[in-house]
């Protein structure tokens, strides 16, 4: 049987790329959608919930967000939060789960900055509450045990909120309603798996061609990659995004036993760009509390994959403005050590021992032989490099050169945006395509309760082109 010539085609199965195939089913009136994903399952790289942290990132315990960010940041978490809370209970309580969360302030600087921010923030966040060391010690009574009584914490956080998600479940979810809604309106919607993409070129009637080794070509008015690093691999083959590259940061994990009841975050150090150490309950695995991440540059596309090493030396495209924008990094002292730290974190039997250090910082009373390197926990995030202004450009970020084709990379917390995303995805491709979108169903279904947002502060990613 044929396959038709898609309206959309999405290059990616993970959340981001399923989550872009529901909003096209359910609130677009085209015709033929498709989606291919290499591995057989959607969402088992990336977005698996062994390869990234399992948050539902608002804002509020992040404090590397600022107000702004923490506004749209929100929205789009709410809409995770609202598509699962719609679901039957039993498929809704796989994807999303509630745990307090709080982020924990230590030592007197920490403490002013987190009720300052408290101040500021609260008007947003109106469940969110200052908590003092009793309130703490109510919460997470490991905060508190084994701590110096003169040692100054604060934190803030909530305890009644859906805090964490499951981001394979949602991707089937999103793939179960897309097809649900297609069936209903008569459209056609194909999941493709096992599917690799050989590559992606546009004739001169404008349809793009994906050649694959199992489906043949697939034809489509419309593409959207969303597929890691690889989207600026597939980007850079066709001409995109040449001044862009890719620098792949590992995340690793550890376990111990249970000594959190929810997620507890740290004071981000404003000089690093990466994530600082919190604390999870991980959904995949009862009974242990799992902490991290560290941070790595990898010379992968996919952790364990390493068939994507040389994928990586092509979309790295390493010249004098990569080598001077990782310098101007490696020149700031504190990124310098920490990336010094993070290489030792590597190394078996001293990780431990050097990662307890950190997390004593949230749990005091830990000893070395509570905690264990998480073996086979921890993916890759493409931070890309912009080569001309010589920097990296944080956060989720979007070519888009207007031909009918767009690429997405989606660093933490892409998965927490990636209905949000979607939907920037959805317009653009309704106004190259001419589509009409349902806007009343989807701010029903995905935006009741939120604080509605103006056209100036709708979600962006950067534009790279």
């Amino acid at each position: 049987m044929s396959t038709p010539t898609y309206d959309v085609l999405i290059v990616g199965g993970g959340v981001s790329g399923t989550a872009l195939l529901y909003e096209l089913a359910r609130y677009t009136d085209l015709k033929a959608l498709g989606l291919v994903e290499k591995y057989d399952h959607v969402a088992i790289v990336n977005s698996h919930g062994r390869n990234n942290s399992q948050t539902i990132h608002c804002g509020d315990i992040e404090t590397n967000y600022t107000l702004e960010k923490a506004r749209v940041t929100k929205r789009t978490a709410g809409m995770v939060v609202n598509f699962a809370t719609k679901l039957a209970p039993e498929q809704r309580d796989k994807i999303v789960y509630q745990y307090p969360k709080m982020v924990l302030g230590v030592g007197e600087s920490e403490c002013d900055f987190l009720r300052q921010r408290f101040t500021r923030f609260q008007e947003l966040f109106p469940k969110m509450r200052l908590l003092e060391r009793d309130d703490i010690a109510e919460l997470e009574p490991k905060l508190v045990e084994g701590r110096r009584p003169e040692e100054p914490i604060v934190a803030m956080g909530s305890t009644d909120e859906y805090t964490a998600v499951n981001f394979t479940t949602l991707s089937e979810a999103f793939v179960e309603q897309a097809q649900q809604s297609a069936q209903e309106k008569g459209m056609a919607c194909d999941v493709h798996l096992s599917t690799a993409v050989e590559s992606i070129t546009q004739g001169e009637d404008k349809l793009f061609r994906v050649k694959t080794p199992n489906k043949g070509t697939l034809t489509a008015r419309y593409v959207v990659v969303s597929a890691g690093g690889h989207s600026l691999l597939f980007a850079h083959k066709m001409g995109y995004g040449l001044d862009k590259s890719c620098l792949p940061m590992a995340g690793s994990f550890y376990f111990t036993p249970r000594v959190l009841n929810g997620k507890v975050y740290t004071v981000q150090n404003e000089n690093l760009p990466f994530a600082a150490v919190h604390g999870d309950p991980d959904v995949l695995v009862e009974g242990k509390t799992r902490f991290g991440p560290t941070a790595l540059m990898l010379p992968l596309l996919e952790r364990y994959n390493g068939k994507t090493f040389f994928e990586f030396l092509k979309v790295l495209r390493l010249d004098r403005n990569v080598v001077k924008a990782l310098w101007d990094l490696m020149k700031v002292r504190d990124i310098r050590r920490y990336i010094f730290k993070n290489f030792l974190f590597e190394v078996p039997v001293l990780r431990e021992r050097l990662f307890l250090k950190d997390i004593k910082k949230i749990v005091p009373s830990l000893t070395v032989q509570d905690v264990t390197f998480a073996k086979g926990f921890g993916g890759v995030r493409p931070q890309l490099i912009d080569k001309e202004k010589q920097k990296l450009v944080m956060g989720e970020a979007k070519i888009n050169p207007g031909t009918g084709i767009v690429f997405n990379m989606t660093p933490s917390p892409g998965g927490t945006s990636c209905l949000g995303n979607a939907e920037k995805d959805m317009y653009l491709a309704q106004e190259f395509l001419g589509c009409n979108v349902d806007k009343e169903a989807f701010e029903r279904d995905l935006l009741s309760g939120e604080i509605p947002l103006t056209d100036l502060e709708r979600p962006e990613a950067h534009s790279l082109m």
